[in-house]
């Protein structure tokens, strides 16, 4: 368990009251991890939520390498080389990992720690029991989530006409 005056720092939990915020902090741990390592890959089971304190997070895609001929046997056991296309980066009071939260649970994207990192991890399925023995709580934190994917929607939308319109030139 954390704080719950930790997380009334960050905006994100903006407008949740004093119980709703011990809810949350009773299913969250501090947690380090230092620079390059996967937080989790896309299509994985997702089972946690994170609140970056401190540090950077790619968010990212994980594509087949340009120019490498692979083999049928790396094809079928995924064994093949990748190249990470970072679709945003996230930094100090973002979150993510929302899948968590909503089925099927599963990872849309990669994760990876650009930095070290100091995060707060949210149990998923904890907060998923949370949310149905405070239905408001379930609601807010849903439209708090939906707000995030409509942002990050909007600025990939953004990155991807400057591509297109880029690349026209």
């Amino acid at each position: 368990m954390i704080s719950p005056e930790i997380l009334r720092r960050y905006p994100f939990f903006g407008g949740l009251d004093a119980n709703q915020l011990t809810a949350l902090a009773q299913v969250a741990t501090e947690k380090e991890i230092e620079a390059g390592v996967f937080l989790f890959h896309e299509g994985e089971p997702l089972k946690e939520m994170y609140l970056t304190l401190e540090g950077q997070v790619d968010i990212l895609f994980e594509l087949p390498a340009q120019g490498v001929n692979h083999t049928v046997s790396e094809q079928l056991l995924g064994e093949m080389k990748t190249d990470e296309v970072v679709v945003t980066t996230i930094g100090s009071g973002q979150v993510f990992a929302w899948s968590a939260l909503l089925p099927p649970h599963e990872a849309t994207a990669s994760a990876k720690t650009v930095t070290a990192v100091k995060v707060i991890v949210f149990d998923g399925t904890a907060l998923m029991q949370s949310f149905a023995g405070d239905p408001a709580l379930g609601c807010l934190m849903t439209q708090k989530v939906a707000t995030v994917m409509r942002e990050r929607l909007r600025a990939l939308r953004i990155e991807s006409l400057a591509a297109y319109v880029g690349g026209r030139r």
